[in-house]
């Protein structure tokens, strides 16, 4: 510790007493002459930057300078400057996009002549569809079905084996190509669920009645004698789409009532609410957006995903 007196006034003192000796001393030997600024009792020296700094600095200027000539740099009005050397990142951008698509070309001839069963036989031509539906998929897909492919409230999860309009690749490509009630398209899906109480079939006693007993078909809490009740309703109104047993008809999209997989969710209310007013969710025919390779990947993409028939 210094033996110094404490510096009370001049803030540059108190720092010189912490230095090691040989940097006082080096210290002291510099110029001290100062830029004039002062800010509590601290100042400013006056001296200059190392000559390798400078001189790497203006080297920077002059690369900067020959960058912008050589290069695309300067943004006009319209326009922007080529460069001299006529070098384009789009260009080089579609050269490799033109490579790729070279490289891709033998899978892509083969996807538009094979038929699904063929693709799904040929195992290396199956790994190139699966990737690239798996690319149409984050791109068109993802929205609604989810980057897992799990879906949501409404959104079937394409990973489980409970299909609404059937899991075999036939049945799929049939789904993605024209949709499940898309208007634009004359060979879509089309299935329609009664609104029950607001088209005024049944009375909301009734309605309350049948979702105990849809409730019962897969085992959950249920007032057994409003289930009862609900059955001979069920069978009058309900069964010729979702059949005897609950089981559904894929033929026309109605879903399986028996498990535990649940479009809309297995909520009392919500059943009676599904009753009440139908559902007709939409999904779009994609053979109007998509060619029909990339709907052949599409297919095999979610087939892959474990729940395919």
């Amino acid at each position: 510790m210094s033996n110094n007196p404490p510096h009370e006034n001049n803030p540059q003192d108190i720092i010189l007493d912490v230095l090691p000796e040989h940097e006082k001393s080096q210290v002291a030997a510099d110029d001290h002459s100062t830029t004039g600024h002062e800010w509590d009792g601290i100042k400013e020296f006056d001296k200059p930057i190392p000559r390798w700094w400078l001189w790497t600095y203006y080297l920077c200027i002059l690369f900067s300078i020959g960058y912008m000539i050589a290069y695309p740099a300067i943004p006009l009005v319209n326009d922007y400057t080529k460069g001299l050397l006529g070098w384009s990142s789009r260009d080089v951008v579609e050269k490799d996009i033109s490579a790729a698509r070279l490289a891709q070309s033998k899978y892509i001839d083969a996807l538009q002549t094979a038929s699904l069963e063929e693709v799904a036989g040929n195992e290396e031509l199956m790994t190139f569809a699966v990737e690239g539906g798996k690319s149409a998929y984050a791109v068109n897909c993802v929205q609604c079905h989810g980057s897992g492919a799990i879906g949501s409230k409404g959104y079937p999860n394409l990973n489980d084996d409970d299909w609404l309009w059937g899991g075999t690749l036939e049945d799929i490509y049939t789904t993605v190509s024209h949709g499940i009630r898309f208007d634009e398209d004359d060979d879509t899906r089309y299935s329609e669920m009664p609104a029950f109480l607001t088209d005024e079939i049944l009375e909301k006693a009734d309605i309350i009645q049948v979702a105990h007993f849809v409730r019962a078909f897969s085992g959950l809490d249920h007032d057994a004698g409003a289930a009862s009740a609900g059955a001979e309703i069920f069978a009058d109104n309900c069964s010729s789409c979702h059949a005897e047993d609950g089981k559904g008809d894929q033929e026309q999209g109605a879903p399986n009532l028996t498990d535990a997989v649940w479009f809309y969710g297995s909520e009392f209310d919500v059943i009676v609410d599904t009753i009440s007013g139908g559902r007709k969710g939409v999904m779009p025919a994609w053979a109007h957006r998509l060619d029909d390779t990339t709907i052949k990947q599409l297919t095999m993409f979610i087939h892959s995903r474990g729940g395919g028939q």
